[in-house]
């Protein structure tokens, strides 16, 4: 699904792909609504959901786009990040679900639904517990894997972390606050590139007009929240809402120096695990 603003019918054509839920929505309110100025840039909202932005970037498809931090360590030559627009989970992130408590021992003998193999999840999963059992399933069909006893656990993101018991499922495994335990640092799971060959200045104009757009949905929450619900799944305000604030904060406005660290420690230690094939050259672009 593309949704263009059209609030501008010329200039450069910028497609910019983010998922369609709630916490981007709230971030790109400011631009798709007109309230943030694109400038000399008309914006095409392409809304796919993460595991396809993921494969979108390995072909250097978009713009600029949204993609979990697993799949940046194989795009580095192409993207840099951006250092505003990250989903940092600071002592809480995807969790493994099943239908009864299960230690991280057990799990390692479970087959484990999971929602991509590009997906920071995954990253991390595999770095807590190292080889593992899995089938990749669409992040929505997860839940109902699981509790219908298809799979052994599943792997959850987006909104699943907020919802599983409401599936009769217990959490086994919280991997934000493992990661903390373990690392001390937040668990940085998504973020924004942008295509390096747009040029410097491109790039530095682009990284102001996605933080400004942040920084107005912060400052207009509650209008921004109104426009996010829509793609809430099912979601009511107040889960909205909380949903927002786990992965919209001060980090999604400055990685900071904590939020850098830990990119560097999370695909180190995918490298040293022998998930990622290299140790990736992590770039950011300097607004």
């Amino acid at each position: 699904m593309i949704r263009k603003d059209l609030s501008r019918m010329t200039g450069r054509v910028i497609r910019l792909g983010h998922s369609p839920d709630p916490d981007d929505a709230f971030m790109f309110y400011g631009l798709t609504s007109g309230k943030v100025d694109p400038g000399p840039y008309r914006f095409e909202h392409i809304l796919k959901d993460i595991q396809t932005l993921n494969e979108w970037a390995l072909q250097g498809r978009l713009e600029v786009t949204a993609l979990s931090l697993h799949a940046y360590a194989y795009v580095t030559d192409r993207y840099a990040l951006l250092p505003h627009g990250a989903s940092i989970g600071d002592k809480y992130g995807p969790v493994v679900v099943a239908r009864e408590a299960r230690s991280q021992e057990a799990l390692r003998e479970t087959t484990i639904a999971v929602p991509g193999r590009l997906t920071t999840a995954f990253l991390t999963l595999r770095v807590c517990l190292g080889e593992f059992p899995f089938v990749e399933i669409p992040f929505d069909q997860i839940l109902p894997a699981v509790a219908e006893g298809r799979v052994g656990a599943g792997l959850l993101i987006h909104e699943g972390q907020l919802t599983y018991r409401q599936h009769g499922l217990a959490c086994a495994l919280d991997l934000g606050a493992w990661w903390h335990e373990s690392t001390g640092l937040p668990l940085p799971l998504g973020a924004n590139a942008v295509r390096r060959d747009l040029g410097e200045p491109a790039v530095q104009e682009l990284s102001r007009l996605l933080k400004a757009s942040i920084r107005y949905g912060l400052e207009h929450r509650e209008e921004a929240l109104t426009y996010a619900l829509q793609f809430g799944r099912g979601m009511d305000r107040a889960a909205a809402d909380r949903f927002v604030e786990m992965y919209v904060n001060d980090y999604t406005l400055d990685f900071g120096a904590n939020g850098r660290r830990a990119v560097e420690v999370l695909l180190r230690m995918g490298w040293e695990e022998g998930v990622l094939p290299h140790r990736p050259a992590v770039r950011f672009a300097e607004a």
